[in-house]
Protein backbone atom coordinates (compact mmCIF):
# COMPACT_ATOMS: atom_id res chain seq x y z
CA UNK A 1 0.00 0.00 0.00
CA UNK A 2 1.32 3.21 -0.85
CA UNK A 3 2.45 5.61 1.90
CA UNK A 4 0.05 9.15 1.05
CA UNK A 5 3.23 11.51 0.28
CA UNK A 6 4.14 8.65 -2.44
CA UNK A 7 0.58 9.08 -4.01
CA UNK A 8 0.42 12.75 -3.55
CA UNK A 9 -2.51 13.19 -1.54
CA UNK A 10 -1.89 15.37 1.42
CA UNK A 11 -2.38 13.76 5.14
CA UNK A 12 -5.32 14.98 7.15
CA UNK A 13 -4.01 13.40 10.69
CA UNK A 14 -3.99 16.12 13.41
CA UNK A 15 -0.76 17.52 14.85
CA UNK A 16 -1.52 15.52 17.85
CA UNK A 17 2.46 16.08 18.85
CA UNK A 18 1.63 19.98 18.60
CA UNK A 19 -2.12 19.41 20.31
CA UNK A 20 0.08 18.34 22.94
CA UNK A 21 2.40 21.06 23.22
CA UNK A 22 -0.02 23.81 22.82
CA UNK A 23 -2.08 22.35 25.63
CA UNK A 24 0.96 22.41 28.07
CA UNK A 25 1.87 25.64 27.20
CA UNK A 26 -1.74 26.75 28.33
CA UNK A 27 -1.60 24.92 31.47
CA UNK A 28 1.16 26.79 32.01
CA UNK A 29 0.55 29.96 31.39
CA UNK A 30 -2.67 29.55 33.57
CA UNK A 31 -0.56 28.49 36.23
CA UNK A 32 1.56 31.34 35.66
CA UNK A 33 -1.09 33.97 35.75
CA UNK A 34 -2.87 32.61 38.85
CA UNK A 35 -1.12 34.51 41.76
CA UNK A 36 -2.03 37.31 39.47
CA UNK A 37 -5.29 36.45 39.09
CA UNK A 38 -5.92 35.95 43.03
CA UNK A 39 -4.20 38.97 43.74
CA UNK A 40 -6.43 40.87 41.29
CA UNK A 41 -9.62 39.16 42.78
CA UNK A 42 -8.61 40.17 46.10
CA UNK A 43 -8.00 43.35 45.72
CA UNK A 44 -10.64 44.89 43.39
CA UNK A 45 -13.52 42.14 43.10
CA UNK A 46 -13.52 41.51 46.40
CA UNK A 47 -14.11 44.60 47.79
CA UNK A 48 -16.76 45.48 44.67
CA UNK A 49 -18.14 42.66 45.93
CA UNK A 50 -18.67 43.72 49.76
CA UNK A 51 -20.18 47.38 48.33
CA UNK A 52 -22.70 45.58 46.65
CA UNK A 53 -23.36 43.62 49.94
CA UNK A 54 -23.04 46.39 52.14
CA UNK A 55 -25.45 48.20 49.87
CA UNK A 56 -28.48 46.16 50.37
CA UNK A 57 -27.83 45.75 54.55
CA UNK A 58 -29.10 48.07 57.03
CA UNK A 59 -26.08 49.00 58.23
CA UNK A 60 -25.07 52.25 60.13
CA UNK A 61 -21.55 53.67 60.74
CA UNK A 62 -22.26 51.94 64.63
CA UNK A 63 -22.88 48.72 63.47
CA UNK A 64 -19.67 48.03 62.30
CA UNK A 65 -18.50 47.38 66.01
CA UNK A 66 -20.44 44.21 67.53
CA UNK A 67 -22.58 44.65 70.44
CA UNK A 68 -21.10 43.32 73.77
CA UNK A 69 -22.41 42.76 76.86
CA UNK A 70 -20.69 45.68 79.37
CA UNK A 71 -20.24 45.45 82.96
CA UNK A 72 -18.73 47.16 86.02
CA UNK A 73 -19.33 46.01 89.45
CA UNK A 74 -18.11 47.86 92.72
CA UNK A 75 -18.08 47.14 96.47
CA UNK A 76 -20.31 49.65 98.28
CA UNK A 77 -20.50 50.39 102.27
CA UNK A 78 -17.68 47.62 102.77
CA UNK A 79 -14.84 49.75 103.99
CA UNK A 80 -13.46 47.73 106.81
CA UNK A 81 -14.31 43.99 108.84
CA UNK A 82 -17.95 43.84 109.89
CA UNK A 83 -19.31 46.39 108.03
CA UNK A 84 -22.56 45.23 106.11
CA UNK A 85 -22.86 46.79 102.56
CA UNK A 86 -23.96 45.58 98.63
CA UNK A 87 -21.69 43.76 95.98
CA UNK A 88 -22.83 45.82 93.21
CA UNK A 89 -23.15 44.95 88.99
CA UNK A 90 -24.14 47.63 86.43
CA UNK A 91 -24.61 45.68 83.29
CA UNK A 92 -25.84 47.09 79.39
CA UNK A 93 -26.02 46.50 76.15
CA UNK A 94 -23.53 48.36 74.15
CA UNK A 95 -25.98 48.56 70.77
CA UNK A 96 -28.95 51.12 71.14
CA UNK A 97 -31.22 48.52 68.75
CA UNK A 98 -29.35 45.08 68.35
CA UNK A 99 -30.09 42.24 70.45
CA UNK A 100 -27.92 39.65 72.57
CA UNK A 101 -28.53 36.05 73.32
CA UNK A 102 -27.17 33.96 76.13
CA UNK A 103 -26.05 36.57 78.23
CA UNK A 104 -24.68 35.40 81.45
CA UNK A 105 -21.89 36.22 83.40
CA UNK A 106 -20.15 34.47 86.68
CA UNK A 107 -17.87 35.59 89.42
CA UNK A 108 -15.52 34.40 92.57
CA UNK A 109 -16.72 35.79 95.78
CA UNK A 110 -14.16 37.78 97.09
CA UNK A 111 -12.63 36.09 100.50
CA UNK A 112 -14.21 37.03 103.71
CA UNK A 113 -17.46 38.36 102.23
CA UNK A 114 -20.85 36.72 103.18
CA UNK A 115 -23.82 37.25 100.73
CA UNK A 116 -26.80 37.54 102.39
CA UNK A 117 -28.92 36.88 99.45
CA UNK A 118 -29.15 36.31 95.90
CA UNK A 119 -31.64 37.70 94.02
CA UNK A 120 -32.94 36.29 90.60
CA UNK A 121 -31.77 35.46 87.70
CA UNK A 122 -28.28 34.72 90.17
CA UNK A 123 -27.27 31.90 91.79
CA UNK A 124 -24.53 30.94 93.90
CA UNK A 125 -23.06 27.26 94.19
CA UNK A 126 -20.11 27.23 96.79
CA UNK A 127 -17.86 30.69 96.10
CA UNK A 128 -18.86 31.12 92.54
CA UNK A 129 -22.00 33.24 91.57
CA UNK A 130 -23.58 32.97 88.05
CA UNK A 131 -26.33 34.67 87.07
CA UNK A 132 -28.20 34.24 83.45
CA UNK A 133 -30.85 36.48 81.42
CA UNK A 134 -30.70 35.56 78.21
CA UNK A 135 -31.65 37.00 75.60
CA UNK A 136 -31.85 40.85 75.86
CA UNK A 137 -32.98 43.73 73.54
CA UNK A 138 -30.89 46.61 72.27
CA UNK A 139 -30.43 49.45 74.87
CA UNK A 140 -31.00 47.27 77.97
CA UNK A 141 -29.56 48.09 81.08
CA UNK A 142 -29.74 45.66 84.69
CA UNK A 143 -28.59 46.28 87.94
CA UNK A 144 -27.73 43.45 90.83
CA UNK A 145 -27.02 44.28 94.35
CA UNK A 146 -26.35 41.75 96.90
CA UNK A 147 -26.24 42.51 100.04
CA UNK A 148 -22.87 41.51 101.94
CA UNK A 149 -21.50 41.39 105.40
CA UNK A 150 -17.54 41.83 105.47
CA UNK A 151 -15.75 38.97 107.70
CA UNK A 152 -12.60 39.55 109.74
CA UNK A 153 -10.47 37.92 106.68
CA UNK A 154 -11.77 40.90 104.30
CA UNK A 155 -9.76 43.13 102.32
CA UNK A 156 -10.87 46.72 102.88
CA UNK A 157 -8.72 47.54 99.99
CA UNK A 158 -9.81 44.70 97.51
CA UNK A 159 -10.60 45.89 94.19
CA UNK A 160 -13.41 43.36 92.21
CA UNK A 161 -11.70 44.49 89.10
CA UNK A 162 -8.84 42.86 89.70
CA UNK A 163 -10.64 39.28 89.47
CA UNK A 164 -13.02 40.20 86.09
CA UNK A 165 -16.31 38.59 85.39
CA UNK A 166 -16.46 35.78 83.11
CA UNK A 167 -18.71 37.35 80.38
CA UNK A 168 -20.79 35.23 77.86
CA UNK A 169 -23.12 36.90 75.32
CA UNK A 170 -23.66 36.28 71.49
CA UNK A 171 -24.96 38.52 69.02
CA UNK A 172 -25.86 38.38 65.28
CA UNK A 173 -23.86 41.22 62.96
CA UNK A 174 -25.79 43.31 60.00
CA UNK A 175 -23.33 42.58 58.22
CA UNK A 176 -23.32 39.02 57.90
CA UNK A 177 -26.76 38.11 58.84
CA UNK A 178 -29.91 37.59 56.68
CA UNK A 179 -31.81 40.88 57.09
CA UNK A 180 -31.96 42.50 53.21
CA UNK A 181 -33.21 45.70 52.38
CA UNK A 182 -33.66 48.01 49.07
CA UNK A 183 -34.55 51.20 51.38
CA UNK A 184 -31.20 52.47 50.92
CA UNK A 185 -32.15 52.92 47.05
CA UNK A 186 -35.10 54.03 47.80
CA UNK A 187 -33.64 57.04 50.39
CA UNK A 188 -31.07 57.64 47.16
CA UNK A 189 -33.29 58.34 44.67
CA UNK A 190 -36.49 59.95 46.38
CA UNK A 191 -36.92 63.61 46.09
CA UNK A 192 -35.27 65.92 43.50
CA UNK A 193 -31.97 66.01 45.73
CA UNK A 194 -30.44 62.67 43.76
CA UNK A 195 -31.25 64.38 39.94
CA UNK A 196 -29.66 67.99 41.32
CA UNK A 197 -26.61 65.56 42.47
CA UNK A 198 -26.59 63.42 39.22
CA UNK A 199 -26.70 66.98 37.38
CA UNK A 200 -23.62 68.48 39.38
CA UNK A 201 -21.94 65.40 38.06
CA UNK A 202 -22.42 64.95 34.66
CA UNK A 203 -21.44 68.82 34.46
CA UNK A 204 -18.85 68.54 36.31
CA UNK A 205 -17.55 65.95 34.02
CA UNK A 206 -17.95 66.38 30.91
CA UNK A 207 -16.90 69.83 30.60
CA UNK A 208 -13.99 68.87 32.94
CA UNK A 209 -12.70 66.39 30.95
CA UNK A 210 -13.62 68.07 27.70
CA UNK A 211 -12.10 71.18 29.07
CA UNK A 212 -9.17 69.59 30.01
CA UNK A 213 -8.62 67.81 26.61
CA UNK A 214 -9.08 71.00 24.60
CA UNK A 215 -6.75 72.66 26.67
CA UNK A 216 -4.11 69.93 26.64
CA UNK A 217 -4.65 69.75 22.77
CA UNK A 218 -3.57 73.73 23.00
CA UNK A 219 -0.95 73.84 24.89
CA UNK A 220 0.74 70.73 23.02
CA UNK A 221 0.39 72.94 19.86
CA UNK A 222 1.70 75.88 21.21
CA UNK A 223 5.21 73.92 22.51
CA UNK A 224 4.98 71.15 19.14
CA UNK A 225 7.68 73.57 17.82
CA UNK A 226 11.11 74.45 19.11
CA UNK A 227 12.05 77.56 20.41
CA UNK A 228 14.00 79.12 22.65
CA UNK A 229 13.07 78.43 26.30
CA UNK A 230 10.94 75.58 25.20
CA UNK A 231 12.01 73.02 28.20
CA UNK A 232 11.33 75.23 31.20
CA UNK A 233 7.71 76.36 29.00
CA UNK A 234 6.98 72.71 29.83
CA UNK A 235 7.91 72.29 33.26
CA UNK A 236 5.85 75.57 33.83
CA UNK A 237 2.82 73.77 32.13
CA UNK A 238 3.32 70.57 34.29
CA UNK A 239 3.27 72.38 37.71
CA UNK A 240 -0.65 72.25 38.30
CA UNK A 241 -0.44 68.28 37.76
CA UNK A 242 2.28 67.52 40.70
CA UNK A 243 1.70 70.55 43.12
CA UNK A 244 -0.13 69.13 45.77
CA UNK A 245 -3.62 69.05 45.75
CA UNK A 246 -5.05 70.48 49.11
CA UNK A 247 -2.16 73.51 48.57
CA UNK A 248 -3.56 74.47 45.11
CA UNK A 249 -7.24 74.20 45.96
CA UNK A 250 -6.31 76.81 49.11
CA UNK A 251 -4.73 78.73 46.86
CA UNK A 252 -7.55 79.08 44.70
CA UNK A 253 -9.84 79.62 48.10
CA UNK A 254 -7.64 82.95 48.87
CA UNK A 255 -7.70 84.02 45.03
CA UNK A 256 -10.97 83.86 44.89
CA UNK A 257 -12.21 85.21 48.48
CA UNK A 258 -15.04 87.85 48.28
CA UNK A 259 -13.59 89.89 51.40
CA UNK A 260 -9.72 89.91 50.72
CA UNK A 261 -9.70 87.82 47.50
CA UNK A 262 -7.17 89.48 44.52
CA UNK A 263 -9.70 88.35 41.79
CA UNK A 264 -12.23 90.24 43.85
CA UNK A 265 -10.34 93.62 43.91
CA UNK A 266 -8.85 93.39 40.45
CA UNK A 267 -12.52 93.25 39.24
CA UNK A 268 -13.57 96.24 41.33
CA UNK A 269 -10.89 98.51 40.41
CA UNK A 270 -11.79 97.24 36.56
CA UNK A 271 -15.27 98.25 37.17
CA UNK A 272 -16.34 94.74 36.08
CA UNK A 273 -18.37 94.58 39.65
CA UNK A 274 -19.79 96.86 42.11
CA UNK A 275 -19.68 94.27 45.14
CA UNK A 276 -17.68 91.44 46.05
CA UNK A 277 -18.37 88.04 44.07
CA UNK A 278 -18.94 85.07 45.99
CA UNK A 279 -17.00 82.85 43.52
CA UNK A 280 -16.88 79.09 45.66
CA UNK A 281 -20.50 80.43 47.39
CA UNK A 282 -23.18 81.24 45.11
CA UNK A 283 -25.01 78.56 42.49
CA UNK A 284 -24.64 78.09 39.83
CA UNK A 285 -20.87 80.41 39.81
CA UNK A 286 -19.54 77.59 42.70
CA UNK A 287 -20.21 74.84 40.07
CA UNK A 288 -18.35 76.52 36.67
CA UNK A 289 -15.24 77.38 39.64
CA UNK A 290 -14.91 73.61 40.58
CA UNK A 291 -14.82 72.83 36.96
CA UNK A 292 -12.06 75.24 35.61
CA UNK A 293 -10.22 74.15 38.76
CA UNK A 294 -10.56 70.53 37.06
CA UNK A 295 -9.52 71.80 33.75
CA UNK A 296 -6.79 73.52 34.94
CA UNK A 297 -5.57 71.05 37.27
CA UNK A 298 -5.00 68.18 34.72
CA UNK A 299 -4.84 69.27 31.63
CA UNK A 300 -1.05 68.88 31.84
CA UNK A 301 -1.73 65.25 31.75
CA UNK A 302 -3.08 65.54 28.14
CA UNK A 303 -0.85 67.85 27.25
CA UNK A 304 1.51 65.24 27.52
CA UNK A 305 0.06 62.68 25.93
CA UNK A 306 -1.23 65.30 22.96
CA UNK A 307 1.99 66.36 22.73
CA UNK A 308 3.84 63.19 22.41
CA UNK A 309 1.37 61.55 19.88
CA UNK A 310 1.98 64.76 17.64
CA UNK A 311 5.97 64.82 17.44
CA UNK A 312 5.66 61.34 16.27
CA UNK A 313 3.79 62.34 13.07
CA UNK A 314 5.80 62.16 9.84
CA UNK A 315 6.39 65.58 9.18
CA UNK A 316 7.08 65.11 5.32
CA UNK A 317 3.08 64.87 5.37
CA UNK A 318 3.22 68.86 6.73
CA UNK A 319 5.97 69.51 3.71
CA UNK A 320 3.86 68.18 1.55
CA UNK A 321 0.59 70.12 2.39
CA UNK A 322 2.61 73.11 2.62
CA UNK A 323 3.58 72.70 -0.69
CA UNK A 324 0.49 72.50 -1.71
CA UNK A 325 -0.53 75.52 -0.09
CA UNK A 326 -2.56 73.99 2.72
CA UNK A 327 -3.66 76.59 6.00
CA UNK A 328 -1.81 75.97 9.36
CA UNK A 329 -5.41 75.20 10.32
CA UNK A 330 -5.90 72.89 6.91
CA UNK A 331 -3.39 70.71 8.19
CA UNK A 332 -4.52 70.73 11.73
CA UNK A 333 -7.76 69.42 10.99
CA UNK A 334 -6.98 67.00 7.82
CA UNK A 335 -3.57 65.87 8.90
CA UNK A 336 -2.91 66.28 12.60
CA UNK A 337 -6.69 66.31 13.80
CA UNK A 338 -7.10 62.21 12.25
CA UNK A 339 -3.79 61.29 13.40
CA UNK A 340 -4.55 62.80 17.05
CA UNK A 341 -8.21 60.78 17.35
CA UNK A 342 -6.93 57.37 18.87
CA UNK A 343 -5.07 58.98 21.81
CA UNK A 344 -7.69 61.73 22.46
CA UNK A 345 -10.43 59.08 22.66
CA UNK A 346 -8.31 57.51 24.87
CA UNK A 347 -7.96 60.06 27.07
CA UNK A 348 -11.46 61.17 27.40
CA UNK A 349 -11.93 57.37 28.33
CA UNK A 350 -9.37 57.80 31.12
CA UNK A 351 -10.39 61.46 32.20
CA UNK A 352 -14.08 60.88 32.08
CA UNK A 353 -14.09 57.91 34.98
CA UNK A 354 -11.45 59.42 37.02
CA UNK A 355 -13.34 62.91 37.00
CA UNK A 356 -16.50 60.97 37.58
CA UNK A 357 -14.73 59.80 40.39
CA UNK A 358 -12.88 62.65 41.62
CA UNK A 359 -14.05 63.66 45.62
CA UNK A 360 -10.57 65.78 46.96
CA UNK A 361 -10.81 68.50 44.87
CA UNK A 362 -14.58 69.48 45.15
CA UNK A 363 -14.71 68.57 48.99
CA UNK A 364 -11.24 71.05 49.64
CA UNK A 365 -13.09 74.02 47.54
CA UNK A 366 -16.64 74.21 48.59
CA UNK A 367 -17.40 70.46 50.39
CA UNK A 368 -20.13 70.49 48.28
CA UNK A 369 -22.31 73.50 48.91
CA UNK A 370 -24.03 75.22 46.67
CA UNK A 371 -24.98 73.10 43.77
CA UNK A 372 -21.53 71.55 44.00
CA UNK A 373 -22.35 68.18 45.59
CA UNK A 374 -21.30 65.32 43.48
CA UNK A 375 -21.78 61.46 43.51
CA UNK A 376 -18.71 61.15 45.14
CA UNK A 377 -19.09 63.93 47.73
CA UNK A 378 -22.67 61.99 48.55
CA UNK A 379 -21.10 58.50 48.98
CA UNK A 380 -19.14 60.66 51.95
CA UNK A 381 -21.80 62.69 53.42
CA UNK A 382 -24.12 59.69 53.50
CA UNK A 383 -21.41 57.31 54.64
CA UNK A 384 -19.65 59.36 57.05
CA UNK A 385 -21.64 62.21 58.09
CA UNK A 386 -25.25 60.86 58.41
CA UNK A 387 -23.28 57.49 59.45
CA UNK A 388 -25.41 55.38 57.30
CA UNK A 389 -22.99 53.21 55.34
CA UNK A 390 -25.59 51.14 53.48
CA UNK A 391 -26.40 54.56 51.94
CA UNK A 392 -23.44 55.40 51.11
CA UNK A 393 -22.30 52.04 49.82
CA UNK A 394 -25.84 52.32 47.60
CA UNK A 395 -24.33 55.33 46.15
CA UNK A 396 -21.07 53.80 45.38
CA UNK A 397 -23.19 51.04 43.34
CA UNK A 398 -25.02 54.13 41.45
CA UNK A 399 -21.45 55.31 40.06
CA UNK A 400 -20.16 52.00 39.30
CA UNK A 401 -23.81 51.44 36.98
CA UNK A 402 -22.59 54.92 35.83
CA UNK A 403 -19.48 53.96 34.63
CA UNK A 404 -20.23 50.69 32.88
CA UNK A 405 -22.57 52.24 30.99
CA UNK A 406 -20.28 54.38 29.87
CA UNK A 407 -17.25 51.83 29.56
CA UNK A 408 -20.13 49.68 27.35
CA UNK A 409 -20.91 52.61 24.99
CA UNK A 410 -17.59 53.94 24.66
CA UNK A 411 -15.92 50.86 23.60
CA UNK A 412 -19.26 49.86 21.85
CA UNK A 413 -19.40 52.89 19.18
CA UNK A 414 -16.50 55.39 19.89
CA UNK A 415 -13.82 52.85 20.19
CA UNK A 416 -14.81 51.23 17.16
CA UNK A 417 -14.83 54.19 15.23
CA UNK A 418 -11.07 54.99 15.90
CA UNK A 419 -9.99 51.41 15.94
CA UNK A 420 -9.34 50.64 18.99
Amino acid sequence: MAHPSETGTPSTAPPTGRGALARGEARLAWGLLAPTIAIVAAVVILPLLAIFWISVKPVKLSDLRAPELVLREDLRGLDAPGDAGIWRFRLRNSSPDRALRGVSFSDTVPPGLTLSAVPEPCALEGATLTCAFGEVEGGWRERIEIPATAAAAFDPDLDPDDVPARITAQASSVLTDATFTLDNFARIFDGEEFWSVLYATIFYTVFGTVGAIVMGLFAALLLDKSFKGQGILRGLYLFPYVAPVIAVAFAWIILFDPFSGSANALLIQMGVTSEAINFFGERPLALIMVTVFEIWRYFPLSFLFILARMQSIDSDMYEAADMDGASPFQQFAWLSLPQLLGILSVLFLLRFIWTFNKFDDIFLLTGGNAGTRTLTVNVYEQAFAISNIGAGAAVAVVIFGCLLLFSAFFFRFISQEEGL
